[in-house]
């Protein structure tokens, strides 16, 4: 299906563009974009920095093939004449990626307005990534939070990510099973993703191999003859409880084999209530450790009810409302141009809007995570050409909140970190394992306030005094 090269996976005024900047020469001026988004998902405190991994790959393989340059050159204008001139397709057909691209790695909790992406480099190279980094780290990320999200809420019971079969195409498929590992999930239905990204799988049978079978009993006894080792048996394909005390009654042969029953599935109806009579029922049986799985439509909400109504629900299998990021479908960053570079130094750009949360921040911009005894405190966007050591002023970007001010010796880190260098991959990303311990240790560092799914609070996030001046002096002069 893939190639080793996705250049055309981009919108075509993107192309246009780069076409135009090649015909005004501006091809190759320097020029840094940032990859943000502007509100946090789901109505949340945060979310979680997803996707870079996928993003590397892509950039590692850019280059415009044969028959992509065959493609554009079909391609033609209003007039039926060629869009692109044969001298651009022979530039492109010797293009090489060689920008220098900061990023937050994954698993980091990230804010409104910090880049998660600083790509830094031609014009024309920085402007045709744009589309396919948007569309990886914006949809990564998205599903990467809600995993979070739901994850919080199941206070350490393991999330199973179970979305495929509702998933937007093959590809997204993948890429949820992927963003909700990092996200937290435990394991994943999604074989593939399980051998691509080494996610653990979890599954057993659906309704229809109940459904096959004359007696619901048979049925489970069939598959514990068949899959011994993997026994949770999904009860509700008729009568949940009848079907709890089946399993039951088979769970207590597998005893006599020499195997224990897993636990059972609840997929629909009253979860609470029912997983509290099928909890009663093993454990008056003598099968304590048997754990409740439950699926149908879960998200953070329902999950947070349930555990409010004490459901002793164990294990969590959440489908089309994590894969399919129910609640909200797009996460909304955006890639804009903040530098040029004309010698001696920068020019800095700014875009305007009538609403003030679409005017955007000039600079070359690093994030700065001032913390301390293992707790975030605030994030400074800052802009690398200024002087920043010393003692330093924070703006919120919240107008409602006051400047924050750190001292000298105050502990901090950077957040965007080197991933190429003049086009040279710099940065391997670690396993997923770690990217998805990072995330758990990341809201482990977080007021539990801004971790709330319902009335989260306002992380402190600011310019730097100095990038705010810079900014207040560039909307000055867009007045006059």
């Amino acid at each position: 299906m893939y190639r080793s090269s996705l250049a055309l996976l981009t919108d075509l005024y993107e192309l246009t563009m780069a076409y135009s900047y090649w015909r005004q020469g501006l091809a190759e001026s320097r020029a840094v974009f940032h990859l943000f988004f502007r509100e946090n998902p789901f109505g949340g405190g945060y979310a979680i920095a997803c996707g870079l991994a996928s993003v590397i790959e892509f950039l590692r393989e850019f280059r415009f093939r044969k028959d992509d340059l065959e493609y554009l050159s079909g391609l033609s204008g209003n007039d039926e004449k060629p869009l692109f001139a044969p001298d651009f397709l022979a530039y492109l057909s010797d293009l090489k990626f060689t920008c220098n691209v900061d990023a937050m790695v994954e698993g980091t909790v990230a804010f409104p307005h910090e880049p998660l992406v600083r790509v830094d480099g031609p014009l024309l190279q920085a402007q045709l990534v744009e589309t396919a980094l948007l569309n990886v780290i914006n949809f990564q990320t998205l599903v990467a939070t809600k995993a979070a999200r739901m994850c919080s809420v199941a206070s350490g019971d393991p999330v199973l990510e179970f979305g495929l079969r509702r998933a937007q195409g093959i590809d997204g498929g993948l890429a949820a099973s992927r963003a909700a590992y990092v996200g937290g999930c435990a394991a994943t239905s999604n074989v593939l993703a399980g051998k691509v990204y080494s996610i653990p799988v979890r599954g057993t049978h659906a309704h229809s191999w109940v459904m096959v079978f004359d007696d619901e009993l048979e049925s489970f006894e069939a598959y514990a003859e068949a899959m011994p080792n993997n026994c949770i048996f999904l009860v509700d394909t008729y009568d949940t409880i009848a079907g709890v005390h089946k399993a039951v009654k088979v769970g207590k042969k597998l005893r006599e084999q020499g195997y224990e029953m897993v636990g059972i599935r609840l997929d629909s109806g009253d979860l609470a209530r029912l997983s509290i009579g099928a909890r009663n029922i093993l454990d008056q049986e003598g099968f304590p450790e048997a754990r409740i799985v439950a699926s149908n439509d879960l998200d953070e909400y329902e999950i947070a009810e349930l555990k409010r109504r004490g459901s002793p629900i164990a294990i969590w299998g959440v489908g089309t409302k994590l894969a399919t990021a129910y609640e909200q479908p797009a996460l909304g960053g955006v890639y804009k141009l903040a530098a040029l570079w004309e010698d001696p130094g920068w020019k800095y750009k700014i875009k305007l809007s009538n609403e003030p949360i679409k005017v955007s921040n000039p600079g070359v911009h690093q994030v700065r995570r001032y913390q301390s005894a293992g707790q975030f405190h605030a994030d400074m966007i800052y802009n690398l050409a200024d002087d920043v050591s010393g003692a330093r002023t924070l703006v919120p970007l919240d107008a409602n909140a006051s400047p924050l001010s750190f001292a000298e010796d105050s502990s901090f880190v950077e957040l965007l970190q080197p991933v190429f260098r003049d086009g040279t991959a710099v940065y391997s990303p670690p396993p997923l394992a770690a990217s998805r311990a990072r995330t758990r240790e990341q809201l482990g560092a977080l007021p539990p306030d801004i971790i709330r799914v319902r009335g989260s609070g306002r992380y402190p996030v600011g310019l730097d005094q100095s990038l705010y001046d810079l900014k207040q002096q560039l909307l000055a002069r867009r007045d006059d």
